[in-house]
C-alpha cells in the first residue's frame, strides 16, 4: 500500500530542490560555471532532487508489487509501464539517474558546462512531481 504521507513528503523535498534549480536556470549560467561554490551547490541539489525521484519510484514499485527493479533507472521505467508516468517522461528521468550517477560516483569526468546545461531539463523533474502527485493523490 502506498504511504501517501511519505510520498507527499518526498515530493515536497523534490519541489524545494526544484525551486532552487529554477532560480538558477534564470541566472547567469556562465557565472555559475566559473564559481566553484555555486557549481558545487548546483551539483548537490541536482543529486538530491534526482535521489528524491528515485526514493519515490522505489517506494511505489515496492508498495504496488511491481519490483524489485533491476536498477534505479528501471524503477522509473516501471512507473512508465504502470501508468504513473508517461513512458517518455520515465525514460527522461531514467537518463537523469545516469547524470546523478556521474555526479555521485565519478564514473566520468564531469564537464561543468553539461552540469549547467542540465538546468534546461528541470521541467522533466517538475513533470515527475506533477504526474506522481496526480497518480498518488498526494
Amino acid at each position: 500500500m502506498v504511504d501517501e504521507r511519505r510520498v507527499r513528503r518526498l515530493l515536497q523535498r523534490i519541489s524545494e530542490d526544484l525551486s532552487y534549480l529554477r532560480s538558477r536556470a534564470e541566472s547567469d549560467r556562465e557565472a555559475i560555471r566559473r564559481d566553484p561554490d555555486r557549481l558545487a551547490a548546483l551539483k548537490y541539489v541536482f543529486v538530491t532532487a534526482i535521489e528524491g525521484c528515485l526514493d519515490v519510484a522505489q517506494h511505489l514499485c515496492a508498495s504496488e508489487g511491481w519490483g524489485p527493479p533491476s536498477t534505479n533507472a528501471d524503477a522509473l521505467r516501471l512507473l512508465g509501464r504502470h501508468g504513473v508516468l508517461p513512458s517518455d517522461l520515465a525514460d527522461g528521468i531514467a537518463r537523469a539517474v545516469g547524470f546523478r550517477n556521474v555526479l555521485v560516483h565519478g564514473y566520468a569526468e564531469v564537464d561543468d558546462r553539461l552540469v549547467v546545461a542540465q538546468l534546461d531539463r528541470v521541467a522533466e523533474l517538475e513533470d515527475f512531481v506533477a504526474a506522481v502527485s496526480r497518480w498518488a493523490g498526494a
